[in-house]
């Protein structure tokens, strides 16, 4: 699936059965709360952290909710991700293309 077909996708899925978009301010909120948990699943896995008795490792659907919340964010803004993301990419390459290379913090760890 492409991040249009993945777009399309879910707005189909939310005319469908999601009645309308929550409005942006609200899905802003729901993609913090998303991270949120994503990062507690990080912390638990990946962290010093442990689960906790009936938690889950549940690291792809976490990543998926937070996917999610962004491409409902990007359809109603009108944002057109694949070419947001081609656009980002030409940047960091433009910004960075010797930054992480010529870092020493990052060859010492290699």
């Amino acid at each position: 699936m492409t991040i249009k077909e993945a777009q399309e996708t879910v707005d189909s899925w939310i005319k469908t059965y999601g009645v309308r978009y929550f409005n942006e301010l609200t899905n802003m909120a729901i993609l913090t709360e998303e991270v949120g948990e994503l990062a507690k699943v990080m912390a638990r896995k990946y962290g010093e952290q442990s689960f906790k008795s009936g938690e889950k490792d549940n690291l792809e659907d976490e990543l998926a909710d937070v996917f999610w919340v962004l491409l409902c964010i990007a359809n109603q803004t009108g944002t057109d991700l694949t070419s947001a993301l081609q656009k980002n990419m030409e940047k960091k390459t433009n910004r960075d293309n010797q930054r992480h290379i010529n870092n020493p913090k990052l060859k010492n760890n290699a």
